[in-house]
């Protein structure tokens, strides 16, 4: 059976561009369909089984594969490598998919991106249909022709394409992983360790979380995936949440996973947060002001960049926090600057986060969280009468206790950080 090769990312990745966060998985299970309908075995390079580093099966696949969908949303540095690669060795049978706000930067215009839209960080069902069945129509329509698409062989028509003397032995793993799920006993692929990961992580509910076993897992698909940040990313989360050996220990391993991302200069909102949020906890821990100060920094740009309620919700919160620390230590102007700036960035997070709720989340979690940060930005302006609305809707979604728990929490943290700086701003 023919193979499809996909040159994409895996997880979620954001756009720098526009600081959305695309899950480009659900952007495979897609064109995976699309594939399979049209009668091709479908495989991603994280579906690979392989030791190392994924190079060498990369390579001989987009020599191979008689068939390339190369997804560049997100402006994936990679997969247009990649895609450059297979336009080099293969006259024709490649596909460019994007997401529909990626601004095309070739310069060759007659080049056709086939565009899906995102609805958030998922794809919904009408739009999945529509793509699938345009992609499985393109696929059948460019096997059936046998087209030169590819730029390369386009304007060097007399360019005869490389041979490979015979499949390699990767190759043929590749191969067998697509036809069946028993090759990849031996050597894990890195979609394997990775979900195994991620669903400790985020158990099922009413199961705890197992960071430390997600922590050795993802240092595993590290190992074949050495520069993505998702990876990077959900690596530092599962390791400070580990709390292991020690819960500053964990964070000082997760403050050095991160330190790769270049959290100083990156334009990533989700390595921004989890910078936001290991020096949050250090503060916690020791309550450095160096601490507070750098959590506060990496919760702003990232909010400011992705113009998102998580983001803005905490940085609000410690800017609170630090203007009552500033009041402590007779810093009356800087204090009041924070609980001014506070509460902008609550007017903000109302404006960024009500919208969403008009789309009618089926998942009573991902509502609940976005009511519980609209109750917890009028409880920060005072807005008792919006708090209360809030509350109302809050409680008539089925989740569990510990999430109205959690939330109440907060809130009593926040309101008790409120009082303290009216005393405080009242005694100065």
């Amino acid at each position: 059976m023919k193979i499809c090769f996909v040159v994409q990312g895996f997880g979620k990745k954001t756009d720098y561009t526009d600081g959305r966060v695309l899950d480009l998985d659900a952007s495979y299970a897609i064109v995976k369909e699309a594939v399979e309908a049209a009668g091709l075995k479908c495989i991603r390079a994280d579906e690979i089984p392989h030791s190392g580093t994924i190079d060498v099966p990369m390579y001989e696949m987009l020599m191979k594969a008689d068939l390339v969908v190369a997804d560049l949303s997100t402006y994936n540095v990679n997969a247009a490598f990649e895609l450059g690669v297979r336009y080099g060795l293969r006259p024709h049978a490649t596909i460019i998919v994007a997401e529909e706000n990626f601004r095309n930067p070739f310069d060759v215009t007659h080049i056709v991106i086939r565009r899906y839209k995102h609805l958030g960080e998922d794809i919904g069902a009408k739009e999945a249909r529509r793509f699938r069945d345009d992609l499985k129509q393109a696929i059948l329509d460019i096997l059936a022709q046998a087209k030169t698409d590819s730029p390369v062989y386009t304007f060097l028509p007399g360019l005869q394409p490389p041979m490979l003397a015979a499949t390699s032995a990767p190759v043929q793993r590749s191969i067998a992983s697509a036809a069946g799920p028993d090759a990849a006993d031996e050597n894990p692929t890195a979609k394997a360790l990775l979900d195994l990961a991620l669903a400790k992580i985020n158990p099922p509910e009413g199961q705890p979380s197992d960071f430390a076993g997600a922590r050795m897992l993802l240092e595993e698909v590290r190992k074949q995936r050495p520069n993505d940040p998702f990876i990077i990313q959900q690596l530092a989360l599962a390791t400070y949440k580990s709390k292991q050996p020690t819960a500053e220990a964990a964070l000082l391993a997760a403050r050095e996973i991160l330190g790769e991302l270049g959290p100083a200069t990156t334009n990533d909102p989700e390595t921004l947060g989890l910078w936001g949020a290991v020096h949050k906890r250090f503060w916690e821990l020791n309550s450095r002001p160096e601490d507070l100060s750098e959590a506060i920094a990496g919760y702003e740009r990232g909010f400011y960049l992705k113009q998102d309620y998580y983001n803005g919700i905490n940085l609000a919160f410690l800017l609170d926090l630090r203007s009552v620390e500033s009041l402590k230590s007779g810093q009356k102007d800087e204090g009041i600057a924070d609980a001014v700036q506070a509460r902008r960035v609550r007017r903000d997070v109302l404006r960024y986060a009500e919208p969403l709720l008009a789309r009618g989340d089926a998942d009573p979690a991902k509502r609940y969280w976005i009511l519980a940060t609209l109750w917890e930005a009028a409880l920060g302006l005072g807005d008792l009468a919006a708090q209360a609305g809030w509350e109302a809707q809050l409680q008539a979604l089925p989740v569990p206790q510990w999430m109205h728990d959690t939330r109440l929490e907060q809130g009593n943290r926040l309101s008790a950080l409120q009082e303290q700086f009216a005393t405080l701003s009242a005694g100065n």
